[in-house]
């Protein structure tokens, strides 16, 4: 994310709750993938479990950019 975002999500956040729980969610599948990604061999369980955290985490991240916007558009 650009910090002009990572600026707007910082300022945002006291006043919207939806955004905050979004952020928070995406701050824990990072550290989800992170602890994933740093194992050398996954088990398929482990495969399938990374890929579905991937997949939450793009679904939150474009939640939290129709929220940006929104909030650009308002300016």
């Amino acid at each position: 994310m650009e910090e002009t975002d990572l600026q707007l999500i910082r300022k945002l956040i006291p006043k919207d709750k939806e955004l905050k729980r979004l952020w928070d969610e995406h701050l824990d599948y990072e550290e989800k993938l992170d602890q994933l990604n740093k194992r050398r061999y996954l088990s398929t369980e482990e495969e399938m479990r990374r890929k579905e955290i991937q997949k939450l985490k793009l679904h939150g991240k474009d939640r939290i950019e129709e929220i940006l916007r929104r909030y650009r558009d308002e300016q």
